[in-house]
């Protein structure tokens, strides 16, 4: 599959908001949205982010990203990362993310990216570390369910 990016778009949104599957991947993606995910809850955090990217495959949008943070030649930080179901296990979040290095790099001139992956999500535990990402913190957090997570936060330098 030839996969391609570009700016999110409005009309993504309905598209978007179906990529989380439940409430654990939604809080994976976006810990403070609600399940299920809205197109409000969703326009809200783009209207207070940058880098907002869709990846799309055969005309179909398959992961999205942005960064919650984007310091000019400081921190980008990578927020909202979430891959549809059928498109995992392909590469496409492997694309996603160094898309999203690329932009850092680019558009912000960032000399960190740094990346946040909750306990839980395996796939992005086991995926950030071979894009080059190197953790430096665990920090206490509050699941979905009341229980206790572990946030684990990772960077690489640009």
């Amino acid at each position: 599959m030839q996969l391609s990016h570009r700016p999110v778009q409005a009309q993504d949104i309905p598209a978007l908001c179906c990529l989380p599957q439940g409430p654990d991947e939604l809080f994976y993606m976006f810990p403070k949205a609600r399940y299920p995910l809205t197109p409000a809850q969703l326009s809200e955090a783009i209207a207070q982010r940058s880098g907002s990217t869709v990846v799309e495959g055969d005309g179909t949008v398959l992961a999205f990203a942005n960064f919650y943070k984007a310091e000019v030649g400081g921190i980008c930080a990578l927020g909202n990362v979430v891959v549809a179901p059928a498109a995992r296990g392909h590469g496409v979040a492997r694309y996603l993310v160094q898309c999203m290095i690329d932009l850092a790099r680019s558009q912000f001139e960032a000399r960190e990216l740094w990346v946040s992956c909750f306990n839980h999500n395996t796939a992005g535990l086991l995926l950030y570390p071979q894009l080059g990402f190197v953790p430096f913190a665990i920090e206490e957090r509050q699941g979905p369910d009341s229980t206790r997570v572990a946030l684990v936060q990772m960077k690489q330098v640009l």
